[in-house]
């Protein structure tokens, strides 16, 4: 239970949480929350915030005065420490008593990400790890790719596990012309993957193709991470890379591939079976995603 994190994205601030397995919910860092509220990255600073916060509550009558739950999560000095949590009714009753001007705007956030398409798919790909459909997706393929799409958007888009028959485009990037993707497609599929090198071009390539109308990214990263751990025992742990890196890099890896792959070699881990692993490295490709979004448009 302990080691089953997640962590949400606010205004690119942490908000992390921890499931509790017994009363099937998760728990939030009232820290984190502080933070993001405060707008204030601070830890020992938060800290000393929410204990002031805590004792004027528990003044007032308020039951958030007297928080007594907590788990354990890792402070800014690498060590675990046991820290106040609250539930979600919790945390929005500690927003709606904020003097913040971000508290309306948390609550929204708070209240509908996870009804998004993005935070439903998220929750399929947390299963994952649990799941025995890892073990039968086909690994370097491009049906394992599919596979990996169908399950994290299957029931949410209509075209989840089916390559695109559209052009898209981002950022005035045009990614390989649907007509001849089939063919695009079968040349990645051969690529070598028996080094990191390899395994990285295949990759970036797969990249410049995205087979699909959405989620490529998400995808991808998991497909990719299913070929390290094959060859060389590994697995990319992408909280190590920061999302302004990651999204420059791999816009630049179209015709200059170095930055991304030092950013993967150096985030490489031979944690391949460690939950916590896992589940961050879902978080930060979801986070990568949010507010980057791919225009559709007619294959002429």
């Amino acid at each position: 239970m302990m080691n089953k994190i997640s962590i949400r994205f606010f205004d690119d601030r942490e908000v992390r949480a921890v499931w509790d397995d017994r009363e099937s919910k998760w728990w939030f860092s009232v820290l984190d929350i502080v933070s993001v509220l405060r707008g204030v990255d601070d830890y020992e600073k938060n800290r000393n915030y929410w204990k002031y916060l805590k004792a004027k509550l528990k003044r007032e009558n308020n039951q958030l005065g007297s928080v007594t739950t907590q788990f354990k999560f890792t402070a800014p000095d690498g060590k675990k420490r046991s820290a106040n949590v609250l539930d979600y009714d919790g945390i929005i009753e500690l927003a709606k008593s904020f003097p913040s001007k971000q508290a309306n705007r948390f609550i929204e956030w708070l209240t509908y990400s996870d009804e998004t398409i993005d935070g439903k798919s998220k929750s399929k790909a947390y299963a994952l790890f649990d799941s025995s459909l890892l073990d039968t997706i086909e690994v370097g393929t491009i049906k394992g790719l599919q596979q990996i799409h169908a399950y994290l958007f299957g029931g949410l888009y209509d075209f989840a596990g089916q390559i695109r028959t559209l052009n898209i485009a981002k950022g005035g990037f045009q990614f390989a012309a649907a007509r001849f993707l089939p063919q695009t497609l079968k040349k990645i599929e051969a690529m070598p993957e028996s080094t990191f090198d390899e395994i990285a071009d295949k990759y970036i390539e797969m990249n410049v193709a995205h087979p699909f109308m959405e989620g490529n990214g998400r995808s991808s990263r998991i497909w990719l991470d299913l070929i390290l751990k094959k060859n060389l025992g590994l697995c990319v742990d992408w909280s190590k890379i920061n999302k302004v890196d990651y999204l420059s890099a791999i816009a630049r890896s179209v015709t200059d591939a170095s930055q991304i792959k030092a950013f993967l070699q150096s985030a490489l881990t031979d944690r391949i079976n460690d939950r916590e692993v896992f589940m961050k490295g879902v978080d930060y490709s979801y986070y990568y995603e949010q507010e980057n979004e791919i225009e559709g448009g007619k294959d002429e």
